[in-house]
């Protein structure tokens, strides 16, 4: 005969499972019915998820054509937020998505771990050795994963998998909700195809804006408002902001999506050139022009032409190119034929075009044409904790280069990301990964999977690190050691510019000079000047 005392304790048992889950789910359901953030509701169901199966890291990723994006993540480093986990480099994603069930990995599984090296609070032990994978399906296809990770191999043990599905059903409910929020926020069906067709432009080659700064937002607020015009705008900032991205991202969300974003670098041409790489040129027009040739301008009708470095053209051209903005008519180098064009314009520089325009270096009626739109993109100083989300970007770019299982910051790394005034901002940021991750790899003699970047691996230079408000005002006591002093930062900075582009791209001296926007020439003179060759 059964003990009435033990059925007690069962049915009590039951019961107080049972509460703790509708504890946990019924303010999801609730969520459903308000008016919440995308990223708070995501927030919440990862405290749900852990509330109910406890391990020590969840995370939320989409999935983007072959790339898993994390949108919410409880437990696993800052910087993971800014990775983007390719699905054919990682075999454990692979292996979840092709599943319709929860997955759950062996303690021994020899498959790598993509958040090995990533769980926060760790000294010492970096891999994950318990590993719960969910799919997520929205209309019968898949959206994405939940996952759970804990470093207790037998954490997962006792997992309830029918309150595991039950907990499936309703994060897909909130992902739908999600989902649906966003389209309804696009106001038509046209709005939804240029919406697309930046998604398709943010594919391989073109990088996101990544952060969740006050500033970034504004930014964007600002892309979204002139995408939706034709005028004409110039993007200011300092080098290395990303001001080409900003472009790429207008070019994407307007009506002129479908057709051409040609980009020209106005600083890395020869002045004898510009107009034939603007407008064209007819044969015999000059020494070397053995056949017709259109110009940017021919190649970009329809579409949008973005001149970068705008300030660095002669007043000759700008005057020329005043005539083409105002009429829509051009002719090539050498010919007496008009063209008839239809050219958004966008136009970059990292100069204060007001002041050159003072000095009479700019023309003041192709400036106000110009600045039509003016936008700022802001320096990532001013960008707060987003430096760990582009870090996260570029760590998991050279993590995939490199071969390696895991690549991440430890603590003291990141304080000094945060702490460093990035006088070469995003760029800088990038090959500041890239170059530390090759050198930490290259010192790594146990040629270990799992590499962790500190603040000694990084380097930043020390002199650097200065606000630029203490220094500001002390440019007229400057003494002349301090004035050589800054000049061999300057040097440094640029030969680990130049270095850490080199190293990308293998030691390839023209691939280089088209990603640090030089022409080969001044790339080979820059070169010479700093001892590289």
């Amino acid at each position: 005969m059964v003990d009435s005392t033990l059925v007690k304790e069962t049915r009590r048992e039951v019961g107080t499972t049972h509460l703790a889950v509708l504890d946990a789910l019924t303010p999801l359901v609730q969520d459903l019915a308000r008016d919440l953030p995308g990223t708070e509701r995501y927030r919440r169901l990862l405290d749900a998820l852990r509330s109910l199966f406890p391990g020590d890291a969840a995370a939320l990723l989409r999935l983007d054509g072959d790339v898993l994006v994390p949108l919410a993540v409880d437990g696993l480093s800052s910087d993971t937020l800014g990775r983007r986990f390719r699905v054919s480099e990682h075999p454990r994603f692979a292996q979840l998505l092709s599943r319709p069930e929860p997955t759950r990995f062996a303690a021994d599984s020899p498959l790598p771990d993509p958040y090995d090296g990533l769980v926060e609070g760790l000294d010492g032990q970096l891999e994950v050795h318990d590993c719960l994978g969910c799919p997520l399906f929205i209309q019968g296809r898949p959206w994405g994963l939940l996952t759970l990770d804990a470093l207790n191999p037998a954490q997962f043990d006792n997992v309830d998998m029918a309150w595991l599905q039950a907990f499936l059903g309703l994060a897909a409910a909130t992902v739908s909700v999600v989902e649906r929020i966003e389209t309804l926020a696009r106001s038509n069906d046209d709005e939804r195809r240029r919406a697309e067709a930046y998604r398709q432009a943010s594919g391989e080659g073109v990088r996101e804006m990544t952060g969740n700064s006050e500033a970034l937002r504004r930014l964007l607020d600002e892309i979204a408002v002139v995408a939706g015009s034709d005028l004409t705008a110039l993007i200011t900032g300092e080098t290395g902001v990303g001001k080409e991205l900003v472009a790429t991202a207008i070019h994407a969300r307007s009506a002129r999506a479908n057709k051409p974003l040609i980009s020209l670098n106005c600083a890395a041409l020869p002045e004898t050139l510009v107009e034939s790489e603007l407008f064209g040129h007819v044969r015999g027009a000059f020494s070397g022009a053995s056949a017709d040739r259109r110009g940017k301008f021919e190649l970009a009708d329809g579409g949008t032409l973005f001149l970068d470095e705008v300030g660095e053209l002669s007043l000759a051209v700008q005057a020329t190119l005043l005539r083409v903005l105002q009429n829509g008519q051009l002719q090539r180098v050498g010919s007496d034929a008009a063209h008839t064009v239809d050219v958004r314009l966008i136009a970059a520089t990292n100069r204060d075009l007001a002041e050159e325009v003072r000095a009479g270096r700019f023309r003041a009626d192709f400036y106000h044409r110009l600045s039509v739109y003016p936008i700022r993109v802001p320096p990532l100083r001013e960008r707060g904790k987003d430096v760990l989300l582009l870090a996260g970007t570029f760590l998991e770019e050279n993590r995939s280069r490199l071969g390696l299982r895991s690549l991440r910051l430890a603590a003291d790394a990141q304080a000094a990301l945060l702490r460093y005034t990035w006088p070469g901002n995003v760029r800088e940021l990038e090959y500041l990964i890239a170059r530390s991750a090759l050198k930490a790899r290259a010192a790594d003699r146990d040629r270990r999977r799992i590499l962790t970047l500190s603040a000694a691996d990084l380097a930043l230079s020390a002199g650097l690190e200065q606000s630029s408000d203490t220094t500001s005002g002390n440019a007229d006591n400057q003494s002349a050691a301090s004035q050589q002093d800054f000049r061999a930062a300057v040097t440094d900075f640029e030969r680990q510019l130049v270095e850490a582009a080199l190293a990308r791209h293998e030691q390839n001296w023209a691939a280089t000079a088209r990603a640090l926007g030089l022409d080969r020439a001044n790339l080979n003179r820059l070169a010479r000047r700093l001892g590289l060759k």
